[in-house]
Protein backbone atom coordinates (compact mmCIF):
# COMPACT_ATOMS: atom_id res chain seq x y z
CA UNK A 1 0.00 0.00 0.00
CA UNK A 2 2.71 2.49 0.73
CA UNK A 3 4.81 1.76 -1.84
CA UNK A 4 2.13 2.21 -4.17
CA UNK A 5 1.15 5.60 -2.64
CA UNK A 6 5.00 6.29 -2.92
CA UNK A 7 4.96 5.30 -6.53
CA UNK A 8 2.28 7.27 -7.28
CA UNK A 9 3.82 10.25 -5.83
CA UNK A 10 7.06 9.93 -7.52
CA UNK A 11 4.89 9.74 -10.80
CA UNK A 12 2.98 12.58 -10.20
CA UNK A 13 5.63 14.49 -9.39
CA UNK A 14 7.43 13.58 -12.07
CA UNK A 15 4.64 14.18 -14.61
CA UNK A 16 3.89 17.55 -13.08
CA UNK A 17 8.12 18.86 -13.61
CA UNK A 18 7.60 17.53 -16.96
CA UNK A 19 4.60 19.67 -18.17
CA UNK A 20 6.29 22.49 -16.09
CA UNK A 21 9.72 21.69 -18.29
CA UNK A 22 7.52 22.11 -21.41
CA UNK A 23 5.70 25.16 -20.39
CA UNK A 24 8.85 26.91 -19.48
CA UNK A 25 10.26 26.40 -22.95
CA UNK A 26 7.14 27.77 -24.17
CA UNK A 27 7.21 30.88 -26.61
CA UNK A 28 5.30 33.82 -25.59
CA UNK A 29 2.78 34.85 -27.65
CA UNK A 30 2.05 38.91 -27.63
CA UNK A 31 0.11 41.42 -29.99
CA UNK A 32 -1.74 44.13 -29.59
CA UNK A 33 -4.79 46.68 -31.94
CA UNK A 34 -3.91 49.82 -32.84
CA UNK A 35 -6.71 52.50 -33.73
CA UNK A 36 -6.38 56.18 -34.36
CA UNK A 37 -8.44 59.03 -35.97
CA UNK A 38 -6.82 62.20 -37.41
CA UNK A 39 -7.58 65.53 -38.86
CA UNK A 40 -5.27 67.04 -41.59
CA UNK A 41 -5.95 70.70 -42.39
CA UNK A 42 -3.79 72.19 -45.73
CA UNK A 43 -3.37 75.48 -45.86
CA UNK A 44 -4.79 76.33 -49.36
CA UNK A 45 -5.79 72.83 -49.68
CA UNK A 46 -8.28 71.91 -47.24
CA UNK A 47 -8.91 69.52 -44.37
CA UNK A 48 -9.45 65.66 -44.08
CA UNK A 49 -10.68 63.05 -41.63
CA UNK A 50 -9.10 59.17 -41.47
CA UNK A 51 -9.43 56.40 -39.10
CA UNK A 52 -7.47 53.86 -39.66
CA UNK A 53 -5.27 50.69 -38.24
CA UNK A 54 -1.99 52.38 -36.76
CA UNK A 55 0.28 49.02 -36.72
CA UNK A 56 -1.78 46.31 -34.88
CA UNK A 57 0.64 43.08 -34.52
CA UNK A 58 0.70 39.81 -33.59
CA UNK A 59 3.86 38.58 -32.72
CA UNK A 60 5.49 35.24 -30.69
CA UNK A 61 9.21 35.12 -29.17
CA UNK A 62 11.69 32.54 -27.72
CA UNK A 63 14.35 32.04 -25.90
CA UNK A 64 16.73 29.17 -24.42
CA UNK A 65 19.56 28.25 -22.57
CA UNK A 66 21.95 26.41 -25.59
CA UNK A 67 24.95 26.25 -22.42
CA UNK A 68 25.59 28.16 -19.26
CA UNK A 69 25.68 31.85 -20.13
CA UNK A 70 25.01 31.26 -23.58
CA UNK A 71 21.01 32.25 -24.56
CA UNK A 72 19.52 31.63 -28.02
CA UNK A 73 16.69 33.39 -29.13
CA UNK A 74 13.90 34.43 -31.80
CA UNK A 75 11.82 36.68 -32.32
CA UNK A 76 8.66 36.93 -35.29
CA UNK A 77 6.47 40.16 -35.76
CA UNK A 78 3.52 40.13 -38.08
CA UNK A 79 1.77 42.94 -39.17
CA UNK A 80 -0.66 44.72 -42.16
CA UNK A 81 -3.93 43.33 -40.30
CA UNK A 82 -5.82 46.14 -41.41
CA UNK A 83 -7.99 46.03 -37.35
CA UNK A 84 -10.12 48.66 -38.76
CA UNK A 85 -11.90 47.51 -41.68
CA UNK A 86 -12.74 44.14 -42.22
CA UNK A 87 -13.37 44.33 -46.21
CA UNK A 88 -10.17 45.60 -46.77
CA UNK A 89 -8.17 43.30 -44.72
CA UNK A 90 -6.94 40.07 -46.09
CA UNK A 91 -5.24 38.78 -42.82
CA UNK A 92 -1.89 39.09 -41.44
CA UNK A 93 0.00 39.81 -44.75
CA UNK A 94 3.40 42.00 -43.43
CA UNK A 95 6.21 41.50 -41.57
CA UNK A 96 7.70 43.24 -39.21
CA UNK A 97 10.24 41.65 -37.96
CA UNK A 98 11.83 38.68 -37.86
CA UNK A 99 15.39 37.37 -36.70
CA UNK A 100 17.43 34.65 -34.88
CA UNK A 101 20.20 35.25 -32.76
CA UNK A 102 22.68 33.67 -29.85
CA UNK A 103 23.72 35.89 -26.93
CA UNK A 104 25.97 35.76 -23.58
CA UNK A 105 27.08 38.08 -20.84
CA UNK A 106 30.72 37.99 -22.22
CA UNK A 107 30.78 38.35 -25.58
CA UNK A 108 26.84 40.70 -26.36
CA UNK A 109 24.74 39.58 -28.90
CA UNK A 110 24.73 38.59 -32.55
CA UNK A 111 21.59 38.11 -34.87
CA UNK A 112 20.56 37.63 -38.01
CA UNK A 113 16.89 38.53 -40.09
CA UNK A 114 14.98 41.68 -40.19
CA UNK A 115 14.78 44.34 -37.15
CA UNK A 116 15.34 47.90 -36.36
CA UNK A 117 19.40 48.56 -37.85
CA UNK A 118 22.07 49.46 -35.81
CA UNK A 119 21.95 53.18 -36.91
CA UNK A 120 18.07 53.32 -36.59
CA UNK A 121 18.54 52.08 -33.03
CA UNK A 122 21.16 54.47 -32.01
CA UNK A 123 20.13 57.75 -33.31
CA UNK A 124 16.78 57.88 -34.96
CA UNK A 125 14.90 57.92 -32.15
CA UNK A 126 12.03 61.45 -32.42
CA UNK A 127 10.28 59.66 -35.57
CA UNK A 128 10.20 56.60 -33.54
CA UNK A 129 8.60 57.71 -30.48
CA UNK A 130 5.67 59.16 -31.59
CA UNK A 131 2.35 56.96 -32.06
CA UNK A 132 1.09 58.36 -35.45
CA UNK A 133 4.77 59.78 -36.22
CA UNK A 134 6.31 62.77 -37.82
CA UNK A 135 7.43 61.16 -40.61
CA UNK A 136 10.61 62.65 -40.27
CA UNK A 137 13.95 61.05 -39.97
CA UNK A 138 17.13 60.61 -41.53
CA UNK A 139 18.87 59.88 -44.34
CA UNK A 140 19.98 56.58 -44.42
CA UNK A 141 18.86 53.73 -47.03
CA UNK A 142 19.74 50.77 -45.10
CA UNK A 143 16.68 49.12 -44.31
CA UNK A 144 15.58 46.59 -41.54
CA UNK A 145 16.24 43.09 -43.83
CA UNK A 146 18.29 40.86 -44.47
CA UNK A 147 20.61 41.97 -41.91
CA UNK A 148 23.56 40.39 -39.70
CA UNK A 149 24.22 42.51 -36.31
CA UNK A 150 25.86 42.88 -33.27
CA UNK A 151 26.05 43.87 -30.18
CA UNK A 152 29.06 44.23 -27.69
CA UNK A 153 28.41 43.64 -23.82
CA UNK A 154 29.41 47.10 -21.70
CA UNK A 155 32.82 47.65 -21.65
CA UNK A 156 32.44 50.46 -18.39
CA UNK A 157 29.68 51.84 -20.44
CA UNK A 158 30.57 51.66 -23.74
CA UNK A 159 28.48 49.48 -26.28
CA UNK A 160 29.49 49.07 -29.80
CA UNK A 161 27.15 47.84 -32.90
CA UNK A 162 27.62 46.65 -36.46
CA UNK A 163 25.32 45.61 -38.68
CA UNK A 164 25.81 44.22 -42.62
CA UNK A 165 22.78 44.08 -45.10
CA UNK A 166 23.40 41.31 -47.03
CA UNK A 167 21.89 41.77 -50.85
CA UNK A 168 22.62 38.77 -52.85
CA UNK A 169 23.18 38.66 -56.56
CA UNK A 170 19.36 37.79 -56.75
CA UNK A 171 18.59 41.17 -54.98
CA UNK A 172 16.31 43.61 -56.86
CA UNK A 173 19.23 46.30 -57.46
CA UNK A 174 22.15 44.03 -57.46
CA UNK A 175 24.84 42.70 -55.12
CA UNK A 176 25.41 45.52 -52.14
CA UNK A 177 26.89 44.84 -48.42
CA UNK A 178 25.97 48.08 -46.80
CA UNK A 179 27.33 48.20 -43.58
CA UNK A 180 26.38 50.73 -40.26
CA UNK A 181 28.68 51.12 -37.08
CA UNK A 182 27.61 52.74 -34.07
CA UNK A 183 28.84 53.46 -30.14
CA UNK A 184 26.89 54.23 -27.32
CA UNK A 185 28.41 55.60 -23.99
CA UNK A 186 26.13 55.67 -20.97
CA UNK A 187 27.59 57.30 -17.41
CA UNK A 188 24.94 57.97 -14.61
CA UNK A 189 22.02 59.94 -16.27
CA UNK A 190 23.85 60.41 -19.36
CA UNK A 191 23.60 58.75 -22.93
CA UNK A 192 25.85 59.91 -25.90
CA UNK A 193 25.52 58.15 -29.51
CA UNK A 194 27.14 58.01 -32.48
CA UNK A 195 26.78 56.26 -35.97
CA UNK A 196 26.94 56.02 -39.27
CA UNK A 197 25.61 53.74 -42.47
CA UNK A 198 27.36 53.52 -45.56
CA UNK A 199 24.69 53.29 -48.01
CA UNK A 200 26.49 50.88 -50.33
CA UNK A 201 24.29 50.03 -53.03
CA UNK A 202 21.98 50.82 -55.78
CA UNK A 203 18.52 51.25 -54.25
CA UNK A 204 16.96 52.54 -51.18
CA UNK A 205 15.53 49.65 -49.18
CA UNK A 206 12.63 51.37 -47.32
CA UNK A 207 13.32 51.45 -43.52
CA UNK A 208 10.24 50.10 -42.74
CA UNK A 209 8.76 48.08 -45.90
CA UNK A 210 6.17 50.44 -46.55
CA UNK A 211 7.71 51.96 -49.43
CA UNK A 212 9.22 49.64 -52.38
CA UNK A 213 12.70 49.72 -53.11
CA UNK A 214 13.95 53.30 -54.95
CA UNK A 215 17.07 54.51 -56.26
CA UNK A 216 19.08 55.77 -54.21
CA UNK A 217 20.54 59.84 -54.09
CA UNK A 218 23.85 58.65 -53.78
CA UNK A 219 26.44 56.45 -51.36
CA UNK A 220 27.51 59.25 -49.30
CA UNK A 221 27.71 58.04 -45.18
CA UNK A 222 25.00 59.27 -43.33
CA UNK A 223 26.44 60.24 -40.05
CA UNK A 224 24.16 60.62 -37.08
CA UNK A 225 24.98 62.06 -33.05
CA UNK A 226 22.21 61.53 -30.23
CA UNK A 227 22.57 62.79 -26.36
CA UNK A 228 19.66 62.07 -23.87
CA UNK A 229 20.25 63.04 -20.38
CA UNK A 230 17.73 61.54 -17.95
CA UNK A 231 16.42 63.57 -14.97
CA UNK A 232 13.90 61.33 -12.80
CA UNK A 233 10.59 61.91 -14.31
CA UNK A 234 11.94 63.86 -17.20
CA UNK A 235 14.07 63.34 -20.26
CA UNK A 236 15.58 65.64 -23.03
CA UNK A 237 17.51 63.90 -26.07
CA UNK A 238 18.90 65.99 -29.04
CA UNK A 239 19.81 64.59 -32.20
CA UNK A 240 21.62 65.27 -35.56
CA UNK A 241 22.27 63.77 -38.92
CA UNK A 242 23.59 64.21 -42.20
CA UNK A 243 24.40 62.98 -45.56
CA UNK A 244 26.09 65.02 -47.82
CA UNK A 245 24.69 65.68 -51.12
CA UNK A 246 21.38 64.80 -49.34
CA UNK A 247 20.36 67.00 -46.24
CA UNK A 248 20.60 67.61 -42.68
CA UNK A 249 18.29 66.45 -39.82
CA UNK A 250 18.03 68.34 -35.88
CA UNK A 251 15.72 67.39 -33.49
CA UNK A 252 14.81 67.66 -30.03
CA UNK A 253 12.55 66.53 -27.56
CA UNK A 254 11.25 66.32 -24.04
CA UNK A 255 9.66 63.82 -22.39
CA UNK A 256 7.69 64.13 -19.11
CA UNK A 257 6.10 61.14 -16.98
CA UNK A 258 3.61 61.82 -14.55
CA UNK A 259 2.25 58.83 -12.57
CA UNK A 260 -0.14 57.25 -15.43
CA UNK A 261 0.41 59.76 -17.64
CA UNK A 262 3.44 60.72 -20.23
CA UNK A 263 3.72 63.93 -22.10
CA UNK A 264 6.52 65.23 -24.70
CA UNK A 265 7.43 68.31 -27.10
CA UNK A 266 9.57 67.61 -29.60
CA UNK A 267 11.11 69.97 -32.76
CA UNK A 268 12.55 68.44 -35.90
CA UNK A 269 14.00 70.16 -38.60
CA UNK A 270 15.22 69.21 -42.15
CA UNK A 271 17.39 71.24 -44.78
CA UNK A 272 17.94 69.60 -47.98
CA UNK A 273 21.58 69.80 -49.89
CA UNK A 274 20.46 71.37 -52.26
CA UNK A 275 20.25 75.15 -54.74
CA UNK A 276 17.69 76.23 -52.42
CA UNK A 277 18.59 74.61 -48.86
CA UNK A 278 14.56 73.84 -48.90
CA UNK A 279 13.60 73.59 -45.54
CA UNK A 280 10.86 71.90 -43.21
CA UNK A 281 9.80 72.08 -39.75
CA UNK A 282 7.94 70.43 -37.13
CA UNK A 283 6.58 71.00 -34.05
CA UNK A 284 5.05 67.76 -32.17
CA UNK A 285 3.12 67.25 -28.87
CA UNK A 286 2.01 64.44 -26.76
CA UNK A 287 -0.44 63.35 -23.98
CA UNK A 288 -0.70 60.01 -23.41
CA UNK A 289 -2.71 57.50 -20.41
CA UNK A 290 -2.07 54.58 -19.53
CA UNK A 291 -5.81 53.24 -18.61
CA UNK A 292 -4.12 50.28 -17.17
CA UNK A 293 -1.14 48.04 -17.50
CA UNK A 294 -2.92 46.96 -20.79
CA UNK A 295 -4.36 49.69 -22.49
CA UNK A 296 -3.48 53.49 -23.09
CA UNK A 297 -4.62 55.75 -24.86
CA UNK A 298 -3.11 59.90 -26.41
CA UNK A 299 -3.58 62.80 -28.18
CA UNK A 300 -1.36 64.11 -30.24
CA UNK A 301 -0.95 67.42 -32.60
CA UNK A 302 1.54 68.32 -35.34
CA UNK A 303 2.53 71.53 -36.82
CA UNK A 304 4.42 71.68 -40.48
CA UNK A 305 6.00 73.92 -42.52
CA UNK A 306 7.61 73.92 -45.91
CA UNK A 307 9.60 76.46 -47.54
CA UNK A 308 7.99 74.29 -51.01
CA UNK A 309 4.89 76.08 -51.86
CA UNK A 310 3.09 72.82 -52.79
CA UNK A 311 4.42 70.75 -49.92
CA UNK A 312 1.23 68.98 -48.31
CA UNK A 313 -1.52 68.10 -50.60
CA UNK A 314 -4.86 66.85 -50.35
CA UNK A 315 -7.69 66.81 -52.94
CA UNK A 316 -8.68 70.60 -52.89
CA UNK A 317 -5.22 71.82 -53.32
CA UNK A 318 -1.58 71.85 -51.77
CA UNK A 319 0.15 74.69 -49.81
CA UNK A 320 3.32 74.92 -47.26
CA UNK A 321 1.87 74.60 -44.15
CA UNK A 322 -0.16 71.61 -42.45
CA UNK A 323 -1.41 70.61 -39.33
CA UNK A 324 -2.69 67.26 -37.82
CA UNK A 325 -4.43 66.14 -35.01
CA UNK A 326 -4.84 62.61 -33.51
CA UNK A 327 -6.38 60.63 -30.93
CA UNK A 328 -5.79 56.84 -30.53
CA UNK A 329 -5.98 54.06 -28.48
CA UNK A 330 -4.14 50.69 -28.15
CA UNK A 331 -4.64 47.31 -26.16
CA UNK A 332 -2.19 44.98 -25.92
CA UNK A 333 -0.83 41.63 -24.29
Amino acid sequence: MKKTLIASAIAAATFSGAVAAQESNLPTVYGNIQYAITHTNVDGGGSAVDHFDNGTTLGVKHDHEIAPGITGFLKMELEGINADDKAASSGIDKLDEAYIGVKGDSFGQVWVGSDDSTYESAIDKIVNFHEVGTGIGGNYDTGEGDLVQYMSPSFGGLKLGAAVQVNGDSKEGGKSYPYQLAAIYSIDALELAVAMDSNDGSLKYSKDGDVPAELSPNNENTYGVRATYAMGDFSLTGEFQTRKDVGDEYGVIGVYTMGANQFSLAYQLTEADNADSTQEDVVALQALHNVSDNMYVYFEGYLYGNDAADAYTLESGAGDEQSIAAIGGVYYF
